[in-house]
């Protein structure tokens, strides 16, 4: 309980764990608040907070994915990502091993992103009222001139792209939660996504809407949009890429793998006469490979989804009541 208390302990934590993670000249000096120089134009800015559990699972911990998930909130705006802040909430008797991990993590995330972690703060709660450790990143980056994306800018016409398979994090959380195996291997796909972002608008400024389907995973994304633009999207479900280890885990447990937890995907409705080309970029870019055209945002039935099926039926696609996977960021 001593590192959190704000004395001797609490500047031991700063300079010997944090510092070394995150050092940069900006945090070295400590400040109430970091002041930062960024170019003139339009801010975007972002904060969530992370409560996976648990803390370390296949391809990745709590520290990458609280840069990844701030990044990518900051990236579906079309901005540019440059800072981010880290508040810590630790647990009495967290082992100092693990927190190092997760800021190494993190600060090894950071310099994937291209971004500096140039504020933060750490509070302790006692045992037993923590589950480990919480983190919660906020952030923010600069959005180029011209670029003008939000979930209500869809339009009918609009071809829905999706940058890879689905399902992957949710179900490899999952996996070590439950010690659940499912034939090989599932590694979460928590990954920054400004640089496939940025490669998209550089083929064409008629990307209207992006989204990165976390929690709820891709059904939940093209409702929210759906329902912010007014409009209908038709989704083929047999387009959407579902890893067989994730059809698999999913089969079993019961669950719909469109409406787990993605951490590494995104979800654009791109005008019509640009989704060759923005299709073309992504599948150029590392995290775009497999991208794929997997709908169209439609006239008909304005804040539905519906998805045709494999065997030719429709279903409609809503938002769920609860959760099928709470715990996964």
């Amino acid at each position: 309980m001593g590192h959190g208390g704000g004395g001797r302990l609490s500047a031991d934590l700063i300079e010997h764990l944090f510092l070394p993670a995150f050092g940069n000249g900006t945090l070295a000096a400590l400040a109430d608040a970091a002041v930062v120089a960024v170019p003139g134009g339009r801010l975007a800015f972002s904060t969530d907070g992370y409560v996976v559990h648990p803390l370390v699972f296949p391809g990745g911990t709590i520290g990458d994915l609280a840069v990844n998930g701030t990044v990518n909130d900051i990236a579906m705006s079309g901005a540019r990502p440059a800072f981010l802040s880290a508040g810590f909430v630790i647990e009495e008797g967290l082992p100092l091993e693990t927190l190092g991990l997760v800021a190494e993590a993190m600060a090894a995330a950071a310099r994937a992103a291209g971004v500096e972690i140039v504020a933060g703060d750490t509070k302790v709660v006692d045992q037993g009222k923590g589950d480990g450790l919480f983190v919660t990143t906020s952030g923010f980056g600069v959005v180029p001139e011209g670029v003008h994306v939000a979930p209500n800018l869809a339009r009918p016409g609009d071809v829905v792209l999706l940058s890879g398979p689905v399902g992957l994090h949710g179900l490899a959380v999952l996996s070590v939660r439950e010690g659940l195996e499912f034939g090989s291997l599932i590694e979460s796909d928590t990954a920054p996504l400004h640089g496939l972002v940025a490669a998209m608008l550089d083929a064409s400024l008629d990307v209207h809407t992006l989204r990165d389907p976390t929690r709820g995973g891709l059904a939940t994304s093209l409702v929210e949009i759906a329902a912010a633009a007014e409009v209908g999207i038709e989704l083929v479900e047999r387009d959407v890429p579902v890893p067989d280890a994730v059809a698999a885990g999913c089969a079993f447990l019961g669950l719909d793998p469109l409406y787990v937890a993605n951490e590494g995907r995104l979800v654009a409705a791109v005008a019509p006469a640009a989704a060759d080309a923005v299709l073309a970029a992504m599948r150029a870019h590392p995290l775009g490979r497999e991208a794929c055209v997997i709908g169209a945002v439609v006239d008909d039935h304005p804040g539905i989804v519906t998805a045709r099926t494999g065997i030719g039926g429709t279903r409609i696609l809503d938002l769920q009541i609860g959760e099928q996977l709470p715990r996964i960021c």
